[in-house]
């Protein structure tokens, strides 16, 4: 490797409340989640909850595009004296992964020591598979709504067909997303989806939005993860091994911009998970390559799009995505074969349970850790991304700690 990265800040913490099936967490409100999980990853660094001076959200610091998380609420109820920091990334799940860079943007900068990012979310009100249709016409998704393009799948749906008919693309290419996703949630405790799911189970199931099926979509779920970021010199104080902050970028190009929201990306970026321009920042900012990479924790709200991001994080050329993964080159194997790279070992949010991107992160974190469940052996490094979405879009390296 070229370079060891940033490093300057760690992952020491991370907690998360039981993952509940859509509207099964009530009566528990999205606060009471988000506390639970909290001070879990408090637990988890053996540090006091009174310590954390600031909050780092994504989201719009949203719980599920309908709820709202609020600092002082969080303060109130966890006796937490005063914060020195707390800021959100804009837009949705594309800032999960980015939301670890603004905790340590706030540490670096000296304006806060122990960071926590949050992400809770409750459907009972809302359910996030029709939130398009269920949003207040404006000039933006005026151009959405009357195609009966109600929510996140049916965007995605015209991002896989394009990609089907520009490269070959095959279902059988989305199966084996699901397939494999399915089989590294099966030994998990905690992973909503414990039954295995077969080739014929795939094709046999439901159309949603041609060409995906009910097993190309995230599962609807509730709960709440946290992960408390100081800097290295207090992480290797703490009860964990610290996970360092390799490297960690957001943002995008215009071209994406709204992206599925809109449609209006050029050709070449339309069949993308537009997550080019933060791959390559990202790679060059730790100093690695695709190949470094050891196991991957790719945002999976829907089977095409985690396709589209091996090939935007260069693991196979564009266009090349759907061979890459029939070959069977993302399936888990705790000895990473040369070529291959594991994907969403935890299961994912198409098997364990969709928090809107912050599952991944814990798994990284357990990865690099040497804890996980399915554990990649003497893995290095843990890529971790937030999106696709609208802007922006968000990913993460975490490393070992040397």
């Amino acid at each position: 490797m070229a370079s060891n990265g940033l490093r300057d800040v760690a992952i020491v913490g991370v907690g998360a409340t039981p993952y509940y099936k859509r509207g099964e967490s009530v009566p528990k409100t999205t606060t009471q989640l988000a506390c639970e999980a909290i001070l879990a990853a408090c637990e988890d660094a053996g540090i006091n909850v009174k310590e954390i001076d600031g909050f780092a959200y994504y989201s719009g610091a949203g719980a599920g595009y309908g709820d709202k998380m609020d600092t002082a609420d969080f303060m109130e109820t966890l006796g937490i004296p005063e914060v020195t920091f707390t800021a959100s990334l804009t837009s949705g799940g594309g800032g999960s992964a980015g939301s670890i860079g603004l905790a340590r943007a706030a540490i670096v900068a000296g304006d806060a020591t122990v960071v926590v990012s949050v992400m809770a979310l409750q459907q009972a009100k809302q359910r996030l598979g029709t939130v398009f249709s269920a949003v207040a016409p404006d000039p933006i998704n005026s151009f959405l709504q009357p195609s009966g393009l109600a929510g996140p799948g049916h965007l995605m749906s015209v991002l896989a067909r394009r990609h089907m008919h520009q490269y070959g693309t095959r279902r059988e290419a989305f199966a084996e997303i699901a397939i494999s996703s399915r089989n590294n949630a099966l030994n998990r405790p905690k992973a909503r989806m414990k039954k295995p799911l077969t080739l014929e189970d795939y094709f046999n199931a439901r159309m949603i939005a041609e060409p995906l099926c009910l097993y190309d979509f995230c599962q609807e779920t509730d709960g709440a993860v946290a992960v408390i970021t100081t800097s290295m010199d207090r992480a290797r104080d703490l009860k964990q091994k610290p996970v360092p902050v390799v490297a960690v970028s957001h943002g995008g190009t215009r071209d994406w911009g709204r992206a599925f929201a809109w449609f209006g990306m050029p050709d070449e970026t339309f069949a993308s998970s537009g997550n080019k321009p933060i791959a390559d920042r990202l790679y060059k900012q730790a100093g690695v390559t695709a190949q470094d990479i050891d196991v991957a924790l790719l945002y999976d709200h829907f089977t095409p799009m985690v396709l589209m991001q091996i090939e935007d994080y260069g693991f196979c050329e564009k266009g090349e995505g759907g061979g890459f993964v029939e070959s069977g080159a993302i399936r888990y194997s705790a000895d990473r074969k040369a070529g291959n790279i594991p994907v969403n070992t935890h299961g994912g949010q198409l098997s364990e349970a969709y928090i809107i991107g912050m599952t991944h992160i814990l798994e990284g974190v357990e990865q690099m850790r040497g804890t996980a469940i399915n554990q990649v052996n003497d893995a290095e490094l843990a890529l971790v991304t937030g999106g696709p979405a609208s802007l922006p879009v968000s990913a993460l390296i975490l490393g070992r700690d040397s």
